[in-house]
């Protein structure tokens, strides 16, 4: 069992790595999209929206029901693609770690 200098020492590494990974997650994009494409949304790997894209068609039909439905689906596809990548960078780190227990991602 390591003792407490060690856990610290890699309580730290882990910190560190953690940092880096959410800068680099912010660097990277998702997208999502709901009716065939009709609506895309692009966010950065921290599920933050960066760009909603719109075919001009849906707009012209004038159902802004419809177009309110894909936009929020758009949303939650591409935070779900995030939560994703987040998780696999995550999986990644946890990955090379000597932890005497298994993390629940």
């Amino acid at each position: 069992m390591p003792d407490f200098s060690q856990l610290l020492q890699l309580s730290q590494q882990v910190q560190g790595r953690l940092s880096q990974i959410q800068t680099e997650l912010s660097q990277r994009t998702v997208t999502g999209s709901a009716g065939g494409g009709i609506v895309e949304v692009t966010a950065d790997g921290r599920g933050r929206i960066r760009r909603v894209k719109i075919d001009p068609s849906v707009v012209a039909e004038g159902d802004v029901e419809l177009l309110e439905d894909l936009v929020a689906a758009a949303v939650a596809d591409a935070q779900r693609r995030a939560e994703e990548l987040y998780r696999e960078e995550l999986r990644k780190l946890a990955g090379g770690l000597p932890l005497p227990f298994q993390l629940p991602f």
